[in-house]
């Protein structure tokens, strides 16, 4: 009998702990990670190339639009308002185009500082930026209004030495 018990003794195994099979949803979870991690680091170098793409806007475009936004405020009620923000798209372009400063100074130190200078495209348009400013300066300090039509002269030839001086 001890030899019958010896051969069923071996025979029979002890218990173990259950099987460990990969569960589908923790594989899943690997792969959804992964991905994500891969479309990260594709837009991060992307987006230390420059390119986004999103095309960016260039400085005439995003001028004339900044332009395009003071029409509303073409009206005698709000000659002043549209005085100071026709300027100060004009100044900030000027700034941006020739890397000169025009929006910390006043329009005669910039008139004086185009003398000075050595831009020629911008001192070849001197008096229209003389006028044009002047004109604006009128407006927001001394309290001046504008009929609709200076306001459109205005306008317009903001808009022609934007046209004129770009770098298209």
């Amino acid at each position: 009998m001890k030899a019958a018990m010896i051969g069923v003794t071996e025979d029979i195994r002890d218990i173990r702990g259950p099987k460990v099979e990969p569960e589908t949803w923790i594989v899943t979870g690997i792969v959804a990670a992964a991905i994500v991690i891969a479309v990260c680091a594709y837009f991060v170098k992307r987006q230390r190339r420059g390119g986004t793409g999103i095309r960016q806007s260039t400085l005439l475009e995003s001028t004339l639009e900044r332009l395009e936004e003071t029409k509303p405020l073409m009206q005698p009620a709000t000659a002043r308002e549209f005085g100071s923000a026709a300027s100060e798209v004009i100044r900030t372009y000027i700034e941006k185009r020739f890397s000169v400063v025009a929006t910390q100074r006043t329009t005669e130190e910039f008139l004086q500082a185009l003398l000075q200078g050595s831009n020629e495209t911008l001192a070849r348009h001197r008096p229209l930026l003389a006028e044009f400013l002047q004109k604006c300066d009128f407006v927001k300090f001394a309290g001046a209004s504008l009929e609709a039509s200076d306001m459109e002269s205005l306008f317009q030839s903001a808009r022609a030495f934007v046209l004129e001086t770009s770098e298209t």
